[in-house]
């Protein structure tokens, strides 16, 4: 079973396509078990997040986290380690995205290849339609937050992180690939490279892409409940409308919908346009140039390819360096070599790390 990638009619709508209408979870291949690896220590955490709490659709401000600890973090008492925080797509959380990216076996196959010891962290950013785009909203809660300043706090306040900008790497696949994307552009102040996993939901789209059966279906939708029993792409249009147009005065959903009138449905899609990067790219130029290192790369039979392509075009326009890759694969099926061969090397290059000895 794969994942592919079609157009929906919106914004989030190449992340999705060809997934069975029910089933989420994508069943990955791993790579090879390397010989000699060392075992890492995968715990789950909770992370109390003062930036999600008191949100209008009840998501829990208690978010579960994967913390994998590597193998010398356990017997090298007084040494401190660089952080990747690595973030999972839509329609699954940090459990399910341990499982396609074949964590702890890839993590610990890097380092036995040769990339350097570090800390990776993996946060939980499912909602109750499925994801939350990593964004900041009165309905959701304010996820670009909490990723970039709650979820920062408390690593570095219980584990022996190096604390330091050039020490944190942020990373992410499809949604994921997005709220690296954008985190990356707003938060420079907090991290020091960047690495998306074809990135979703790069560009604005049109109105004229509206799908009137889609909107019949949501029509129907009373409580966010209800949302459960949605093809995905339906429930995927109200993740991104609870995160990209909420409405405090619409209960009980409080999100905004590109229906009705004209004036209201271009009101709507304009939101969402805002929250496009290859909209606002040209305001971080400045944020982009702090980096060390910026990565992107995608497959060549996934359909984000050519906004990831356009992504890596504006930067080389704005003379910013960075890496990008078209390799053999759809959206899914390499993620978890990707992440063992290159994503981890990435960091162990481009992060900060302690003198040796």
């Amino acid at each position: 079973m794969k994942r592919c990638v079609s157009v929906w009619s919106m914004a989030v709508a190449t992340m999705l396509a060809c997934v069975p209408p029910v089933l989420a979870q994508v069943a990955t291949s791993a790579p090879a078990v390397v010989p000699g690896a060392l075992p890492a220590t995968v715990t789950q955490i909770t992370v109390h997040a003062p930036s999600i709490a008191g949100n209008l659709e009840g998501e829990s401000a208690e978010r579960a986290v994967l913390v994998i600890l590597p193998p010398s973090y356990g017997t090298d008492l007084k040494r401190r380690y660089p952080v990747v925080y690595a973030l999972h797509g839509y329609s699954i959380g940090a459990e399910q995205w341990a499982k396609e990216i074949h964590v702890p076996q890839t993590v610990e196959g890097a380092f036995a290849k040769g990339a350097r010891d570090m800390i990776v962290v993996m946060p939980d950013a499912k909602t109750i339609h499925n994801g939350s785009m990593y964004s900041s909203s009165v309905t959701t809660g304010d996820f670009e937050r909490f990723i970039a300043h709650d979820l920062i706090r408390y690593i570095d306040s219980h584990y022996r992180t190096i604390a330091d900008r050039k020490s944190r790497g942020l990373a992410g696949h499809s949604m994921g690939g997005y709220g690296t994307t954008r985190i990356g552009m707003k938060h420079a102040d907090i991290f020091g490279a960047l690495y998306m996993m074809s990135p979703c939901c790069l560009s604005p789209r049109a109105a004229a892409q509206l799908d009137p059966a889609t909107a019949t279906l949501l029509d129907a939708v009373k409580t966010p409940a209800d949302s459960a029993s949605l093809p995905f792409l339906a429930r995927a249009q109200l993740a991104t409308a609870a995160a990209w147009s909420p409405n405090p005065k619409k209960p009980p959903l409080y999100l905004d919908l590109p229906d009705g009138s004209s004036e209201h449905r271009d009101a709507v899609l304009a939101k969402w346009a805002a929250n496009a990067p290859l909209a606002f790219v040209d305001q971080y130029i400045g944020d982009l140039r702090r980096y060390k290192a910026i990565a992107i790369d995608v497959g060549d039979k996934d359909g984000l390819k050519d906004d990831a392509r356009t992504l890596h075009e504006r930067l080389d326009e704005y003379g910013i360096a960075n890496s990008f890759e078209i390799y053999d694969g759809d959206h899914t099926n390499h993620v978890a070599s990707r992440f063992q061969d290159h994503v981890l090397p990435f960091f162990s290059q481009h992060l900060t790390f302690p003198p040796v000895g």
